[in-house]
């Protein structure tokens, strides 16, 4: 696979160079003072802090580099009632996130042709907030075909090992699986997976408004076989796998012996699994209706321990919005799965972080670099001369109370609604111009698309 990367320009620093200075910015996996010097959209130096620059923020914020999440569910076209490019992206922004990679469902058609991937595009025009690069889909039907999707410019491929819920994107069975990681090998394409195994599902349709119903029906055994199949088809075709949205803490042995092993395998958590407890779901509350789905607290120490010891390779919101009318239904069964968490990641995940003691330095890569990686979009995710000048003012020390109704969403559900969490997005810079301010409606539309089939994106 020709790894899609942001193209390093060397520029002089003139007169027209922006500069932004910190007592505080993340260099190289450490917050120090400096002054970040850009020029036509890209860092052309980082030089000692500058208290006469032109901007500088003030002594409790710190300077990150653009979030990457490379799981979200934008649904544009066909379910722009669920979300869609406009406010999706506005969310990004608003949660620190210059660089998404867009799912190829929930939209209609999902992304599995060419065709629909430039249906995708054309849809997007105009309208994005942030950069976007694309997942294409894997299914029963476009088996023996990837290759002119890859071609056209999705970073890899998603599959579903059990029903997705959407019938136009069917899920692989055993034999599948095995022969869509033998196609991708060919081309070292990334197969990404969601790891659900259907033998072990125990209900479809209703269930009642208690949670711990709907927990019992998808439970860690599903995870634990659907990961391991995926490790067993790796091994034998030698294909990079990666698991998305992993909820069990109990799978991350598997997955670090095959690591050890050498098989080409990386996995992601997401923030609801890291910062949310089952035993707290209220009855009927739909907005926490994922799947896999939320588990208890020791399940949420062994994910923790995944993080702090290498396993878990990224932290992605898997932002999957429906409709307020979808997710309001009080019965478990029917209510539609999928968390809104785009914009509130970051200040989920570093208020949890906190709590337990650990440092903000050591869960940034994993919220940049590490999906970052995993798409192939190298380059992003850092601050260095060369790179775009993707950047996010962040007061870590102050608290907020999640509103749903003022978050950038198009439905306003979100199961933060109404905690209090730490650390704010005050602004975020894309090449080095703003397109967002706390408090401001997000306008700017200067994001561009990520095309995997492109020589280098341009910064």
């Amino acid at each position: 696979m020709t790894v899609t990367s942001v193209k390093r320009v060397a520029h002089s620093v003139n007169a027209m160079s922006t500069r932004i200075a910190a007592r505080r910015v993340y260099l190289d996996g450490a917050f120090a003072p400096a002054t970040v010097v850009i020029d036509d959209g890209v860092i052309s130096a980082v030089e000692a802090f500058d208290a006469a620059a032109d901007t500088v923020l003030p002594g409790d914020a710190v300077l990150l580099p653009g979030l990457v999440d490379s799981h979200v569910h934008l649904d544009e076209p066909g379910r722009t009632e669920w979300e869609g490019f406009l406010t999706g992206t506005a969310a990004a922004a608003a949660g620190g996130v210059t660089t998404v990679v867009d799912m190829p469902l929930n939209s209609s058609p999902v992304t599995t042709t060419v065709d629909a991937l430039d249906a995708k595009r054309a849809a997007a025009a105009g309208k994005l907030a942030v950069d976007v690069a694309y997942w294409g889909g894997a299914v029963p039907e476009n088996l023996g075909s990837l290759r002119a999707l890859a071609d056209a410019g999705v970073v890899g491929f998603k599959c579903f090992l059990s029903p997705s819920g959407i019938d136009e994107f069917g899920h692989l069975d055993a034999e599948q699986l095995e022969r869509c990681l033998a196609e991708l090998a060919a081309f070292d394409g990334l197969l990404i997976v969601h790891a659900e195994d259907p033998a072990h599902l125990h209900a479809d349709g209703e269930l009642g408004p208690r949670y711990s119903d709907f927990e019992a029906s998808r439970p860690p055994e599903s995870e634990r076989a659907a990961i391991q199949r995926v490790i067993e088809a790796a091994r034998r075709t030698g294909a990079r796998a990666h698991i998305v949205h992993v909820s069990d803490g109990g799978a991350l042995d598997d997955v670090r012996a095959a690591k050890a092993e050498g098989v080409r395998l990386t996995i992601e958590t997401c923030p609801h699994y890291l910062t949310l407890d089952a035993s707290a779901v209220p009855d009927g509350a739909g907005a926490f209706k994922c799947c896999p789905p939320i588990r208890g607290g020791d399940n949420r120490d062994l994910l923790w321990a995944g993080v702090v010891d290498g396993t878990v390779d990224a932290i992605v919101s898997d932002h999957s919005p429906a409709t307020v009318e979808l997710k309001g239904n009080p019965d478990f069964g029917l209510a539609w799965g999928g968390i809104a968490g785009l914009q509130t990641g970051l200040s989920a995940v570093h208020s949890t972080a906190r709590a337990r003691g650990l440092s903000f330095e050591s869960l940034l890569p994993l919220m940049t670099t590490g999906p970052a990686r995993i798409a192939g979009l190298e380059g992003l995710g850092v601050i260095a001369a060369g790179a775009p000048a993707h950047l996010v003012a962040f007061a870590p020390e102050e608290e907020f109370v999640v509103d749903a109704a003022t978050l950038e969403y198009r439905n306003p559900v979100t199961p933060w609604h109404g905690q209090t969490l730490t650390g704010v997005v005050r602004e975020t810079w894309l090449r080095g111009e703003s397109v967002y301010r706390r408090g401001a409606p997000v306008t700017e539309r200067e994001g561009r698309e990520i095309l995997r089939a492109a020589a280098a994106v341009e910064a």
